[in-house]
Parts: structure tokens; sequence; C-alpha cells
């Protein structure tokens, strides 16, 4: 009887639910996040919904219910400021930065020239209309004159997660985001025989907004949370850039 009692008073205690919606990149960091947030809201829940920006973005214009996004650009995040239908300005977060990964042990001494390699048939990218990093990925490989020698290589994902799954089951190199090294299926992955990073100077930073869609107070407390001190450490232990 006394634990139907306690089951009934914390249900009607409850606890206050945030739902995020979130760009793949974020998969990793994003556990992190949540549990260094409800060490001082414990009665807070944080829900995330992954998917690629440009299709989060959709769902939020037809009014689906949730109340921060975290884009994985500024553009997508800004265009919510401007249509009225975000709480705030568009907010950067994290700035995140590419790697080329190879499960094939393509030689990477050469840099991303290497995926001009005869032994490289297939390149996972994710699609540049949509996501972020697709879009960074393409401005990469044109800045490096490799885009028209590689293009017919290419194979598109929806979004980066997605483009680390083909990387690592279908294709020979991939451009993931450098957060996917904190996935378990990367773990143990080595510098220089896995992946290299993309030179910075190939791409713009990957700069990646936020907005705030509801007036909740438990959504404003974790909007704010993510851009404390605390959480820019967890992003940077994650393999994003300050």
């Amino acid at each position: 009887m006394k634990k139907v009692i306690l089951f009934i008073a914390l249900l009607s205690f409850g606890f206050a639910k945030i739902t995020v919606a979130g760009a793949s990149n974020i998969t990793y960091v994003i556990g992190e996040l949540k549990n260094e947030f409800t060490k001082s809201h414990p009665n807070s829940q944080v829900v995330v919904n992954i998917g690629s920006s440009g299709k989060l973005k959709a769902q939020i214009e037809h009014s689906a219910p949730f109340d921060i996004f975290l884009s994985a650009n500024v553009a997508y995040a800004q265009a919510l400021v401007d249509k009225n239908i975000s709480k705030s300005p568009a907010v950067v977060y994290a700035k995140g930065a590419l790697i080329l990964y190879t499960r094939n042990k393509v030689d990477l001494s050469k840099g991303i020239d290497a995926i001009t390699s005869k032994n490289v048939s297939k390149i996972a990218i994710a699609n540049p209309k949509t996501a972020p990093y697709g879009s960074a990925t393409k401005e990469a490989l044109i800045n490096a004159k490799l885009y028209d020698k590689v293009k017919d290589k290419l194979v598109f994902a929806q979004n980066i997660s997605q483009t680390q799954i083909y990387a690592m089951r279908a294709c020979d190199v991939g451009f993931i985001a450098k957060a996917s090294l904190f996935s378990k299926a990367l773990k143990g992955a080595k510098e220089g025989v896995d992946y290299i990073d993309v030179p910075s100077s190939l791409y713009k930073p990957i700069a990646q907004a936020m907005v705030l869609l509801s007036d909740k107070k438990e959504a404003v407390e974790f909007f704010e949370f993510l851009q404390s001190k605390r959480a820019k450490e967890i992003f940077k232990r994650y393999g994003y850039i300050e």
C-alpha cells in the first residue's frame, strides 16, 4: 500500500519534460549534457529527438511541439527567428569539425587527397542540401580542388549520423563529425591510420546555433545551461571547437 501511495505521489509531483529537437551530430555529447543539467535540476527530464537539421526545422515550422532546437548550423535556427517562431535569438552553442574516416585502411598519408585513390570507389558524405556537415564537406572538397574528381564516388546520407554508418559499413571512406570519435563504434580509432582531421582552412567553422521555442521555465533553464562554461567544457571534450 505504501508503494502505491508513493507511486501516486510521484505521479502528482511529476517531472518537467523538456523536449529538444537536436541535429544528429550531438548524439554522443547530449547524454553527458543531460546528466550534468539534471544534477542541479533533478525534477527535469530532457527528451531529445535526433534528426537532420533541415527536417527538424521543417517539423518545427509545421508546429511540432519542441521546446528547444539545436541546429547543426546558424541558418536553420535563424530562419525560425525570422519567421517569429522562436522565443529567443539564434545562439551559437558549439562549432563542429570534420574528419576523414576509412574502414578499409586507405592510406591517409597524403591527407584528404587520399580519396582520389583507385582503392576508393565510394565516399560517404552528408547531404549538402539538408545537412550542414554535408555542406561543409562539399565546401572543403571544392576548395581542395577535389570535388570534380570525386563527385561520381559520392554517396549521400540524410544526416551526419547516417554518414557514419555508411562510412563504417558500405563506403571506403567518409567525411564525418569529429564528435563521432566518441561513439562506441569508433572507440579506439587511431589518428593517421583510421582518420585524419580535415584542414579547417578548407571550410568555414560549422557554427551550430540553437533557439528557444517555448516559455517553459525548465526549457529556459536548459537553454541557459547550454550556454554555460560547464556545457562548453563538455562540448570541447567531445571534439567541438570553442
